[in-house]
């Protein structure tokens, strides 16, 4: 038995709740999209309260293993997500109608440049995020567990 709260929490964030909704009444991230890039969707706990959160993110994926670019649009400091994953590494990553366990690991120097391109390319407007703030975006690598 455990103590963990194992409910899921939806996002404050309205666009983010309807995607996340579509995803869960659908069964499938297939045909959610920003700025016409898709996403895949995480099941992380939090860092704080320990409850299990939805979180959408775009598709970065490579030889079976996933980016995902904390950029939170630019803004000055890291999203939410970012200590989640920090605090709890395992967790869920559904693409498509597939939902797997990964294992998060924050990369840098060649590792980070090389999944950098990779994201810039599923989604360009990571390279515009960048040049708006002053920290250097976070970049996890998720390896399938």
């Amino acid at each position: 038995m455990t103590d963990r709260d194992e409910s899921v929490e939806l996002s404050p964030t309205d666009w983010v709740q309807t995607q996340t909704k579509r995803i869960l009444e659908t069964g499938t991230t297939e045909g959610i999209e920003v700025k016409g890039s898709p996403i895949v969707l995480m099941t992380l706990r939090g860092a704080k309260s320990g409850k299990l959160r939805y979180t959408p993110v775009m598709r970065v994926e490579h030889g079976g293993s996933y980016a995902v670019v904390a950029s939170k649009g630019g803004a000055p400091e890291h999203p939410t997500w970012y200590y989640n994953i920090k605090a709890h590494p395992e967790f869920l990553l559904q693409d498509g109608t597939t939902t797997k366990r990964y294992v998060a690991r924050e990369v840098d120097g060649a590792e980070r440049d090389e999944w950098w391109q990779r994201a810039v390319a599923a989604f360009p407007s990571y390279a515009e995020y960048q040049e708006s703030t002053d920290r250097h975006i976070p970049v996890f690598v998720l390896d399938p567990k």
